[in-house]
């Protein structure tokens, strides 16, 4: 007997897609990707940056970067705020309920990170760290599974993805270059409270945003968490399903995820330090910053877009990577010429290359996500790629002390971003191995039903 063919649900037209960009909730998930990505640098490169200030040697710096080990965490609590509603706050909704608790904790840990300050002691000002680095963790769980969940169609995920994209990025941008040069004019406590003050912008958003209903029905037909039945979905249900999905492609997944990100991972903590030791001035290194980071960003978020239309996921991927990798490398250029023009082509191709990357990442990890076990599967995923670099970053300041004898500081440096540059290969062919398996995969299936 022949199959009785499904009518394909319509695609939206481009311009469809893009009238969209009106609605209410694309200017929150813009603010909601705006509190997202502020606490991130906050808590990792730019309170290196005034470490280094301080006299705090790089060994010391890369180890206290591992307070970003709490976004690889996710997973282990992400159960927790896909099911349970926050006590009183929850009364706005699960999502919105966590989202306003995470944004008070980060803003009240930042003025208490300026309030102790190195001077009050590494472990008291990284505790505060590592408390911001745990509620910015939590808010991620949230935001990611909102902008999933709030989302009606791919189309629209794609759009939403991209805004919360961009307003990461210029909240990076922010805690980055504006930081620095409030500090150099202020001092770092100073920046640190204002940093505080705009997770306000996060706080509106949350309160504005419209609590998801698309996974309602889904979550309205599972057992509480705190019963057998409840915990063993929340905890064990999301990788059953994950991996009853992509069954063996899985794993294959999970590991280009995790390496795909690296370049950008690895020498992050010694951002800041190689500028000091160049001998850029805040402000200069503020200028460069504000002049390439949202440029660079507009930018490398449309393009990446555009090419994932236009050439699908898997090439837009391996593309971002090998962008990535370079955009590292190019920083050891700067041991050689480290004049403004040098520096601001280095700091534009790098904005561009994260931001291409980023998008396609993202969209890819929500394309992989199943309703009912959104907030969870996309912290696992999340987590994934964070984890092997988060860990091996902490290692950076001893790579660059242990190459300092024989290279002198700088060439130190130089070897290391060449060295960080190269491992965008291994994700490369890693994502054409995928592509290759995951298309040869769907042509079975296909046959198969054409068969039926």
């Amino acid at each position: 007997m022949t199959a009785t063919a499904q009518p394909k649900p319509r695609k939206r037209t481009a311009m469809e897609v893009l009238r969209s960009i009106r609605q209410p909730k694309v200017a929150v998930t813009l603010g909601l990707g705006f509190a997202s990505g502020l606490p991130f640098l906050l808590t990792q490169n730019t309170l290196g940056y005034w470490l280094r200030d301080e006299g705090t040697s790089l060994k010391v710096i890369g180890f206290i970067s591992w307070v970003g080990l709490a976004y690889v965490l996710k997973p282990f609590w992400a159960p927790v705020v896909d099911r349970v509603d926050v006590p009183l706050l929850g009364r706005l909704g699960r999502r919105r309920g966590w989202m306003l608790l995470s944004q008070v904790v980060i803003a009240a840990a930042l003025v208490a990170m300026a309030v102790v300050g190195p001077s009050g002691g590494l472990t008291a000002i990284g505790a505060f760290a590592l408390v911001a680095a745990f509620a910015s963790a939590t808010q991620d769980i949230v935001i990611d599974a909102w902008r999933i969940e709030a989302a009606s169609d791919p189309g629209e995920m794609g759009l939403l993805s991209s805004a919360a994209q961009l307003g990461y990025r210029v909240a990076i941008l922010v805690a980055d270059a504006a930081v620095i040069a409030g500090a150099a004019h202020f001092g770092w406590p100073a920046s640190y409270v204002a940093m505080a003050v705009l997770m306000s912008i996060g706080v509106a958003a949350s309160l504005f945003a419209v609590e998801p209903a698309r996974a309602d029905a889904v979550m309205h037909g599972k057992a509480p968490l705190w019963t057998p039945r409840g915990f063993f979905d929340a905890v064990v249900g999301p990788f059953l399903d994950f991996f009853g999905t992509h069954k063996g492609l899985g794993l294959l997944m999970l590991a280009a995820i995790a390496f795909y990100r690296l370049p950008d991972f690895l020498m992050g903590p010694m951002y800041n330090p190689y500028y000091h030791d160049l001998g850029f001035t805040k402000d200069a290194v503020a200028v460069v910053r504000a002049a390439t980071g949202l440029p660079g960003a507009f930018l490398g978020i449309a393009i990446s877009g555009l090419c994932a239309v236009r050439f699908g996921l898997f090439p837009t991927l391996i593309l971002g990577s090998a962008m990535q990798g370079l955009g590292t490398a190019a920083f050891a250029i700067l041991g050689v010429a480290h004049d403004p023009a040098t520096f601001t082509a280095v700091m534009a191709l790098d904005n561009f290359a994260q931001a291409f990357a980023g998008v396609a990442l993202v969209a890819y990890m929500s394309s992989l996500t199943g309703l009912g076990y959104t907030a969870t599967q996309y912290a696992l995923l999340s987590s994934t790629y964070a984890v092997l670099g988060k860990f091996l970053k902490g290692f950076s300041g001893q790579v660059v002390d242990a190459l300092t004898p024989a290279h002198g500081i700088i060439g130190a440096y130089q070897l290391a971003w060449i060295g960080t540059g190269l491992t965008a290969i291994p994700p490369m062919l890693l994502f054409l191995l995928l592509a290759h398996l995951q298309g040869r995969r769907d042509a079975a299936r296909g046959q198969t039903q054409t068969e039926a």
